[in-house]
């Protein structure tokens, strides 16, 4: 009936280290603590050390498995103080004994920079599969999930792999009550925290992240084998152009001037046009858009007759229009091309790769165009052999985004304003191919109007709850497949 812990420590947090010791110590129900340490201290500690390489392997955690004996585990996995509120553990033991779950995590309180902070925690659901999905640092295991056959070693995914296997056979169950306090020591905002996936220096991580994925839908009859559908890309040949440019904007006077040029720099063969669907601005941005479309036919001001529409709708509006291309092309009202050829490269991807949805890479740089962290995104994780399978690990596919427009017609964006992209290339991927740019062909700025440069903790619960709902339905309609 005991509960077995294991915190990792290290001689630079000591202190803090010894108030979650002492914490643990006084609570009845558990009977061992053991540290996780890199290398033994110098200072005595009263409590068994554990020597480990990283917190998530598989040889961690096969040493974690060798030393629990109680019938629950609870994993740490931070060094700075952990704070448990009055019946934490109790509500802990008394929650897994009556769902029978495999996995248990509660919300918590955030102490960061001195003020204390709520951070509510969103359920789980079979599309919770990116690694990145937020558990907080306390981590309540029924022993026996441990004790999980394990084929793969992983110096960084083992506790991945744990969790997938474990939502497999046991319910992973959300505690709606905040039972512990931890520190925050990211202080870093949305914005930037978003991009750590595709952080170059994080390679080595997803590509192990990306294995135990796959694994996993393998094991729950999701994944996806390297067989697409073809498309006949010249079958219809009555558009007015061959590519339509897309921007959906509101209020962006600020950088939609940059956006028009950079498209109207575009060298082409072939004819373009610009569809700049204007969600009704209520700054300069309607009055600069006029200015360039009065001077060049090409454009299309349009202005929808709703007054309710988000990013999706206002695609919708675009790739409905009768004067869009057989391939419409993003471009957000932030950002800008980064040559003259970026139209003609996307193009002649579709054509080359016979796809159905062109990827392209870009560079994150700050309102100067100045690059900044992590640099160039290339999404270098999407592979023609297990691509739309890892899609469902990561919680974007890149940009800019390009489509053929008789498919995308078919399929339409849900009328969102986030998401609204990844919901479409999750579902071209099911049967088409995708094709991938990896030279830079588009500057993603980022500055404080971003939509998502500084989000609060109930918008970042919202948004990745609603791409965990598309990934759910995605493996839903994979499976039946």
């Amino acid at each position: 009936m005991y509960i077995n812990c294991f915190i990792p420590a290290s001689e630079e947090n000591i202190k803090d280290t010894f108030r979650t010791l002492e914490m643990l110590a006084s609570c009845p129900m558990i009977n061992k603590i053991y540290l996780l340490v890199n290398r033994y201290f110098s200072h005595p500690f009263p409590y068994k050390s554990i020597l480990i390489d990283t917190l998530y392997s598989t040889d961690t955690l096969n040493k974690i498995t060798e030393k629990a004996t109680g019938k629950y585990t609870l994993i740490y996995t931070k060094e700075t103080e952990l704070i448990l509120d009055n019946q934490a553990i109790e509500r802990f033991y008394a929650i897994a004994e009556t769902t029978e779950a495999g996995l248990l995590y509660a919300d918590y309180y955030q102490q960061i920079e001195g003020r204390i902070e709520k951070h509510p925690l969103i359920d789980y659901q079979p599309g919770s599969i990116r690694d990145d999905f937020d558990f907080g640092s306390v981590l309540f295991y029924n022993t026996n999930v441990l004790k999980q056959s394990r084929e793969e070693k992983y110096k960084y995914a083992a506790l991945y792999d744990l969790r997938l296997r474990c939502s497999e056979k046991y319910p992973v169950v959300h505690i709606n009550e905040f039972l512990y306090t931890e520190t925050e020591t990211d202080t870093r905002t949305s914005g930037k925290k978003q991009f750590d996936y595709v952080d170059p220096k994080n390679r080595e991580v997803q590509i192990e992240m990306e294995i135990a994925c796959t694994e996993h839908l393998k094991r729950i009859k999701a994944y996806l084998p390297p067989v697409f559908k073809e498309i006949e890309l010249n079958k219809i040949n009555t558009f007015p152009v061959e590519a339509s440019v897309i921007i959906p904007v509101r209020n962006r006077e600020k950088t939609i001037e940059d956006a028009i040029i950079s498209v109207l720099k575009q060298k082409t063969p072939f004819p373009f046009n610009l569809i700049i669907i204007d969600n009704h601005s209520t700054d300069k941005t309607g009055n600069i858009i006029d200015k360039y479309a009065t001077e060049n036919s090409s454009i299309l001001h349009l202005i929808p007759e709703r007054t309710d529409l988000k990013i999706g709708g206002c695609w919708n509006e675009g790739i409905m229009n009768p004067a869009c291309g057989k391939f419409a092309v993003q471009l957000d009202s932030d950002d800008i091309y980064s040559d003259e050829n970026t139209l003609q490269k996307i193009v002649d991807a579709f054509y080359k790769e016979n796809c159905a949805m062109v990827i392209g890479s870009y560079m994150m740089t700050d309102f100067n165009m100045e690059m900044i962290p992590p640099g160039i995104i290339d999404h270098r994780e999407w592979t023609p052999e297990n691509g739309r399978n890892n899609a469902l690990r990561i919680n974007g596919l890149g940009a800019p985004r390009a489509f053929y427009t008789p498919l995308i017609r078919e399929i339409k964006f849900p009328d969102t304003s986030y998401g609204e992209d990844y919901a479409v290339g999750l579902a071209i991927s099911r049967d088409f191919r995708i094709g991938r740019i990896y030279e830079v062909i588009y500057h993603c700025r980022r500055w404080e109007g971003n939509t998502d440069a500084a989000l609060d903790i109930s918008r970042i619960n919202a948004n990745n709850f609603y791409k965990d709902t598309l990934r759910s339905k995605e493996i839903e309609i994979r499976t039946k497949s």
